[in-house]
């Protein structure tokens, strides 16, 4: 199970213990699955012929999300409400097939919703690295959280009490 909100702490760096290797069958299962016919990434003679790598690149969309299932099982496994967005994803370094990736999480921000009590939002950064340390793949990725029960409970009596001082609203008692 991952953690509620408030178990995150700012800055904390989850590394994890989970590493894959990237196969063939990954590349052109996925590339072909998401309709990208582009020879960079299943053609082995033009990217020999063509290209300055010399062989095809992993589908970077492939690599991107590697890193964050990669990250899941020890971070948000069950606490996830709903991914909100992904920003500043790059991609610095190429992955190749028989790369083997390892992953890095770091918690970057958390707050709670304002618009809803029983939820919070996290940001997290994943960064994934080759077998050589270099850098292939970085993202933010903002998500919607739940909150522990507790605080939840806590969160919502915190917004029905009236403040000192404030008019009640017509019709309350």
């Amino acid at each position: 199970m991952g953690y509620y909100l408030e178990e995150f702490e700012v800055g904390r760096v989850f590394e994890h213990a989970i590493r894959r290797t990237v196969t063939e069958t990954d590349n052109v299962l996925f590339s072909t699955l998401t309709h990208n016919p582009a020879p960079l990434h299943i053609d082995h003679e033009y990217m020999r012929t063509q290209s300055e790598f010399g062989r095809p690149l992993v589908n970077s969309f492939f690599t991107l999300g590697l890193i964050v299932g990669i990250s899941i099982h020890e971070t948000t496994l069950g606490t996830t409400v709903a991914n909100l967005g992904l920003e500043d994803v790059r991609f610095p370094s190429p992955l190749f097939v028989g790369d083997t990736v390892r992953v890095e999480t770091e918690v970057i921000a958390k707050r709670e919703s304002r618009s809803r009590p029983s939820n919070g939002i996290l940001t997290l950064e994943h960064r994934g690295y080759n077998q050589h340390g270099a850098l292939i793949a970085s993202c933010r990725r903002a998500v919607l959280m739940l909150r522990a029960p507790a605080a939840t409970s806590k969160s919502e009596a915190k917004r029905k009490t009236p403040k000192k001082n404030e008019p009640r609203k017509r019709g309350s008692s």
